[in-house]
């Protein structure tokens, strides 16, 4: 009879320690994760917030300017124009795309081939990438990467957490 419970405080004992170092193995993960998510989810407030070039405030902002707040109010500086933006942090394939990362545009045909317009990852997913960035016609909103306007505007994606 002891041999048996000998067996299982062994078997315990091994379960509980398992399951410690899984979790302290992967806590760096969640927490990159976890901030990536407060950062989008804390953007999400601005939704419906009027465009105004320069703005960086609920009484209108531009695109830079929700990209700036959201990642200021986590303690994360950020550069503050979106050119600026385009060359901080790393930049990754579309398809490694995660929530809290950067979206580039080039809207107008005016610039000849620069970046004018940055979104933030809301959602990726096996379903398609929405983001949020403020437009010039409708303030503050989340819009999907299939909108092939969106599409087609793409230019580059960047980490920056």
């Amino acid at each position: 009879m002891s041999t048996k419970l000998t067996s299982l405080r062994i078997i315990l004992a091994f379960s509980l320690l398992s399951v410690l170092v899984s979790c302290g193995g992967s806590k760096r993960a969640v927490t990159t994760s976890t901030k990536a998510r407060q950062i989008a989810d804390y953007a999400k407030n601005y939704i419906n917030t009027p465009y105004r070039y320069g703005g960086k405030t609920r009484q209108g902002m531009d695109c830079s300017g929700l990209i700036y707040q959201s990642f200021l109010h986590h303690k994360k500086l950020l550069p503050r124009t979106t050119k600026e933006l385009s060359k901080y942090g790393r930049k990754i394939k579309l398809k490694h795309v995660r929530v809290g990362d950067l979206l580039f545009f080039k809207t107008s045909k005016k610039l000849f081939g620069d970046i004018n317009h940055v979104g933030l990852v809301v959602k990726s997913n096996g379903h398609g990438i929405q983001f949020i960035h403020s437009t010039t016609s409708r303030g503050v909103i989340i819009t999907s990467l299939q909108e092939q306007y969106w599409f087609d505007a793409f230019k580059l994606a960047r980490r920056v957490l």
